[in-house]
């Protein structure tokens, strides 16, 4: 596929025949990322929505063109507002919506933030500079949880403006201090946000996400917004990663394969809480050696979080697990899942 990484294409107030009869036609007529503005009631405001940085996770695709085709019509939003469509061509790759990115390319939201001799990283800087140049007071990202879970938002730093776009989609935000070179990361001088609306293939998380988008719409002044709910905030979460070169697996049972086997039903421990002594899966003879979670400090600490109980992997402190997924290929490639203590806890 040759890709052109200078393209991006600009459309403002798109009509119905531009925007064609569903999110799958819309999706299928656009060649390189796009940028579609609306003009608000109040011009001099402007919010940023972007989707599809993995192409992958449709909820904030299909969100946005529900909204454009349905509520804009009837209401114009209070503000002006751009959308950020990003990862057409992963998108795009047969079958449809079934790529994170394209084979042999990076992950385009590892690749924010720095000035590498690559074409994604100049595509990120493309979408940056398409952030800047409308100075926005808000910045959302929207994508789908890699495996089953409720949704939750990721931020770098809490405000009360974060916490107020935070309510608009969810009742948690993480603070996250981890450098992935994500989107969310930048410092675009406003509050940013990702949204993980829930799984792909969640017909809830198409609704967190339209839901979220409407309400961003009607708000008149995010410095006066009365949240509706209360927001938790659950800090500085750590990635359980599998170490180079070990095997994973997935299974209900001990079947005694090499390196990890998570349960095949991990994702389950995305709705809740893993409690101490709670069995996730097997390990081989080099035991938690197969892993790494790695603190502030570039200390491997998976010991204080985990232990071995014969070969079980189980955990030593109560904890909440996110992003926990039974895809082997993000499960490599990203982490196995992210872990937090509970309040009150502390690793031992």
């Amino acid at each position: 596929m040759n890709i052109d990484f200078s393209d991006i294409e600009y459309l403002t107030d798109p009509d119905e025949l531009t925007l064609k009869a569903d999110y799958q036609q819309f999706l299928l007529s656009l060649d390189v990322p796009t940028i579609i503005d609306i003009n608000g009631k109040n011009p001099d405001k402007c919010r940023v929505i972007v989707t599809l940085l993995h192409g992958n996770e449709p909820s904030g695709l299909i969100a946005i063109h529900r909204w454009l085709t349905t509520t804009l019509p009837e209401q114009p939003p209070e503000t002006n507002l751009r959308f950020i469509i990003a990862s057409v061509e992963a998108a795009n790759a047969s079958p449809l919506l079934s790529h994170r990115y394209l084979d042999g390319a990076p992950d385009l939201n590892r690749c924010f933030g720095a000035h590498c001799d690559n074409e994604f990283y100049q595509r990120a800087q493309l979408i940056e500079q398409a952030i800047k140049e409308v100075n926005p007071e808000a910045v959302i990202d929207l994508h789908n949880t890699s495996g089953s879970g409720p949704a939750f938002a990721v931020s770098t730093l809490i405000s009360a403006k974060g916490l107020t776009l935070a309510s608009f989609f969810c009742d948690s935000i993480i603070l996250s201090n981890i450098k992935l070179g994500a989107l969310m990361e930048q410092d675009f001088n406003c509050p940013t946000i990702t949204v993980e609306c829930g799984g792909a293939s969640d017909e809830q998380a198409n609704e967190v996400a339209f839901s979220g988008i409407s309400q961003i719409a009607r708000c008149s002044s995010l410095e006066h917004y009365h949240q509706k709910k209360q927001v938790d905030v659950i800090y500085k979460p750590l990635r359980l990663k599998l170490k180079p070169h070990r095997s994973l697996s997935y299974s209900c049972h001990n079947e005694g394969y090499h390196g990890v086997t998570l349960t095949s039903k991990i994702e389950q421990f995305n709705y809740g809480s893993a409690r101490q002594g709670q069995m996730l899966g097997w390990l081989d003879e080099h035991g938690l050696d197969n892993l790494e979670l790695i603190n502030d400090a570039d200390e491997n600490v998976v010991d204080r979080y985990f232990s071995v109980r014969d070969n079980q992997l189980v955990c030593r402190t109560n904890m909440r697990i996110f992003m926990a997924t039974a895809d082997k290929k993000i499960a490599l490639n990203d982490c196995l899942f992210y872990v937090v203590n509970l309040p009150g806890t502390a690793p031992l």
